[in-house]
């Protein structure tokens, strides 16, 4: 059975996706900001690659900081008690980039 080396994966892949799930302001961005080695906030963009402003959130809009860009995290946002409708569209989101067609477009970690 062959094997794939990290390297040639990378290049594969071009950019590691990552989708980071937990309750509202738990700290998820703070522990990005860790992982990327910076105090900068993410510059954030809709699935057409427009920036967008933090606070609109969408599961689809991708993170990306400029200290190491690399990596493109999704938000799941918060689960909250009783809060069905954003459980919902991260399981979608999860099934949609699960089925995608190129690598480079699905999940490739969840954390």
């Amino acid at each position: 059975m062959a094997t794939i080396e990290a390297q040639d994966l990378r290049e594969r892949i071009g950019r590691f996706r990552v989708l980071i799930m937990g309750r509202a302001n738990a700290g998820k961005t703070t522990i990005l900001q860790k992982v990327c080695n910076t105090t900068d906030q993410p510059e954030i963009y809709d699935t057409q690659g427009n920036k967008v402003r933090r606070g609109n959130h969408d599961i689809a809009n991708e993170m990306v900081f400029k200290s190491n860009p690399s990596f493109i995290f999704h938000d799941s946002c918060g689960f909250e008690a009783g809060s069905e409708q954003e459980f919902e569209n991260m399981k979608k989101f999860i099934s949609e980039r699960a089925h995608a067609t190129k690598l480079e477009e699905r999940i490739h970690a969840i954390w």
